[in-house]
């Protein structure tokens, strides 16, 4: 079996460390980014095969990130690589079509073997899910919708960057967008979900997993 091309990304640089030495034994590793938009620009440049993936990643969380990627590229395969021991995370991994998701408490020992199921077209998730939930989702793919966020993708966007304590200015060069484009869809989102202060969606946006804790 050839060795397949893997991007990585995570916002830790001891953990990219890790996963690179881990994984150059049996994969060639064509690059490895720390936050979501690298990871969108990196995936079309390189042409990966698999990308090992964080959930919490910051100006692009791994869960838009992916969905992104695969709008673009659905042949890259997907692998989340995180802490978050969560459904309804996993439901959503599956749901923008991830191939596997991953617990980093695990990963040593279930690493290369995940890499090597996604490669061979397998869905791989930590077993501590439950094997009924692949079951399910092999059966009825199109039921797993994810979560319905009352959100646009670019309103998700900006409140991610809002939480993460970006200035309307640092947003607007970050989406290539004008500073009133910024104001009239945070005005929208504080409407939509019936928020009037930063505080108010920052709490909303950790709840909705867009940024981490």
């Amino acid at each position: 079996m050839k060795r397949p091309r893997l991007l990585l990304a995570d916002d830790h640089p001891l953990v990219l460390a890790g996963l690179r030495s881990l994984l150059e034994t049996e994969c060639e590793v064509v690059g490895a980014v720390s936050d979501g938009r690298s990871l969108v620009d990196a995936a079309s440049r390189l042409k990966p095969e698999v990308i090992v993936m964080d959930i919490s990643l910051p100006l692009l969380n791994g869960i838009d990130a992916a969905r992104q990627i695969k709008k673009d590229q659905p042949e890259i395969k997907i692998l989340f690589l995180t802490m978050h021991a969560n459904l309804n995370y996993l439901r959503d991994a599956l749901a923008v079509g991830a191939s596997g998701y991953l617990l980093k408490t695990s990963a040593r020992e279930e690493l290369l073997g995940a890499v090597q199921d996604v490669v061979r077209n397998r869905i791989h998730v930590s077993p501590g899910f439950g094997e009924e939930i692949v079951d399910q989702f092999e059966r009825h793919p199109r039921r797993f919708t994810g979560s319905q966020s009352v959100l646009t993708s670019r309103q998700r966007e900006i409140l991610q960057l809002v939480a993460e304590g970006r200035t309307a200015k640092e947003i607007a060069s970050v989406l290539n967008v004008s500073l009133q484009t910024v104001a009239f869809h945070k005005h929208q989102i504080m409407d939509k979900l019936g928020l009037r202060t930063t505080a108010e969606l920052t709490k909303y946006a950790i709840q909705e997993g867009l940024v981490a804790t």
